[in-house]
């Protein structure tokens, strides 16, 4: 594991055994909506006519520090929704990245589409977290998990309704793969550099399971990026500081979206 990534999952389990003690395990469970259904973000990236973006609230970042400080979050996602994406991420992580569980909360309030709590699992306890702020999909990434940690938590994510996300960054990462993962995200930068290329996501794309729906994350900068993809055979596009380094993060998203043909056809069947 990388250093950034290795101090992040420290601090993340410090963190999480804080919140335990807040808000113990029974009382998050009974914050569960369970009558309210979980809106799938696989099936919604497969439609057609979709941009298949998911434009993600993010206000900090360790590579880029501060990206916006004063936007709200439910006029950005509110924004991001109607301008056309498919689905939402908001960034959960308050330490590395700026987010909050109440972010998420404000954005689930104002939005109806697929959204993921974009955090680092590394716990059942976030898992019903999730849950009971609305999440329809979480983000495991392969680099922090054990391959028996990512089966237990993408099982119990199911179990809950929930979709999850494998994300990985090498060949050797698919070794996570599980029944119960219905997504595979290919983060475009290199943990160890953080430079970012496309050209990963172009190589691992043939290497994943077709009953995977695949998506690309990091370094899509211009539509031409997701046209490109889309060759490779990608469905969904995660975006987020393209638009949030924006003067005005939602016309950014229109403007980009407006530009990607519409996909008359998809890759999973």
């Amino acid at each position: 594991m990388d250093t950034i990534l290795a101090d992040i999952i420290s601090y993340k389990r410090k963190e999480v055994r804080e919140r335990q003690g807040k808000n113990p395990l029974t009382l998050v469970r009974q914050c569960i909506p369970y009558s309210t259904p979980v809106t799938s973000l696989r099936q919604k990236l497969l439609k057609e006519n979709e941009s298949g973006i998911i434009a993600e609230f993010k206000q900090k970042s360790p590579t880029l520090g501060v990206i916006s400080s004063n936007v709200s979050v439910a006029t950005v996602t509110s924004g991001y929704s109607n301008a056309g994406a498919t689905a939402l991420s908001v960034l959960t992580d308050n330490h590395f990245f700026g987010g909050s569980l109440n972010n998420f909360s404000v954005a689930r309030q104002h939005n109806s589409c697929p959204m993921l709590q974009k955090d680092f699992f590394i716990d059942e306890y976030q898992i019903y977290e999730a849950r009971a702020l609305g999440a329809d999909v979480i983000l495991l990434i392969a680099a922090a998990l054990t391959i028996e940690e990512v089966k237990k938590f993408a099982s119990l994510a199911a179990a809950l309704g929930m979709e999850s996300i494998l994300e990985i960054h090498t060949a050797d990462e698919l070794a996570c793969l599980c029944p119960e993962v219905s997504i595979v995200g290919v983060n475009n930068r290199d943990l160890k550099t953080f430079v970012t290329d496309l050209s990963r996501a172009e190589e691992l794309s043939s290497l994943i399971p077709s009953e995977y729906v695949k998506i690309a994350e990091s370094g899509i900068r211009n539509p031409g990026d997701v046209i490109r993809l889309k060759k490779a055979g990608y469905n969904g596009f995660l975006i987020g500081g393209q638009f949030m380094t924006q003067a005005d993060p939602v016309k950014a998203c229109a403007d980009f979206i407006s530009q990607i043909p519409k996909n008359p056809y998809t890759h999973v069947h």
